[in-house]
């Protein structure tokens, strides 16, 4: 599996680099929200993806790359849900005013942890690539004549620590970058831009076909 397994990881990195949904929602908590809340987003999306591992270990993301409703369904959720996160980044960006820089001790918003969290959560649990991923892709790199569980399993927290990784160096870098970043006119454009993402986002997925 060794030389399998390198493939994998080189696939998996670039695909968790690549910018979506997940980039875009780290850059909106870590820019309304600060370090802390951006992490847990990025904790948000692991756990999205340890829930969608396990849902491919029992079988469960069968039926929704099988069936053409349920795939559906999911779709449809996520497109609204980004929707929905878009609409709230753009509201953010249009109420904002001046462009002055704001003092660099001045707490943001006090916000629910758990808000952070679950936000990362559902945007990853709402992507039906998601289970296509596991379904689909990480099989290949499987020996049907190995352990099939363990391995499917050890692929799926090398995929997940490397968006742990990834996300949450992307999420410190964000943050020093704090007193620039704080700039009123820079965050607008930044919310104005992450909205309008958010929103092109959702209407991929629901023109998406299975």
């Amino acid at each position: 599996m060794e030389g399998r397994l390198w493939v994998f990881v080189g696939l998996a990195a670039l695909m968790t680099m690549t910018p979506g949904a997940d980039t875009a929602l780290v850059v909106r908590s870590t820019l309304s929200r600060g370090r802390a809340a951006a992490l847990l987003t990025v904790l948000g999306i692991c756990a999205g993806c340890l829930l969608h591992s396990i849902a491919s270990a029992l079988g469960l993301s069968l039926v929704l790359s099988q069936s053409a409703a349920a795939f559906d369904a999911v779709k449809f959720a996520g497109a609204l849900y980004l929707a929905y996160l878009g609409a709230q980044s753009l509201w953010a960006a249009w109420k904002g005013h001046g462009g002055g820089l704001l003092p660099h001790d001045k707490p943001l918003p006090p916000q629910h942890p758990w808000r952070s969290f679950s936000e990362g959560l559902l945007t990853n649990l709402l992507n039906p690539k998601m289970p296509l991923f596991y379904v689909t892709f990480l099989p290949q790199f499987i020996d049907p004549k190995g352990h099939v569980v363990l391995e499917s399993m050890l692929l799926a927290f090398i995929h997940i620590a490397l968006a742990l990784l990834w996300l949450g160096s992307f999420a410190l870098f964000l943050d020093r970058l704090g007193g620039y970043l704080r700039r009123q006119s820079i965050r607008r454009r930044l919310e104005a831009v992450t909205g309008a993402l958010f929103l092109a986002l959702g209407l991929q997925l629901a023109l998406q076909e299975r």
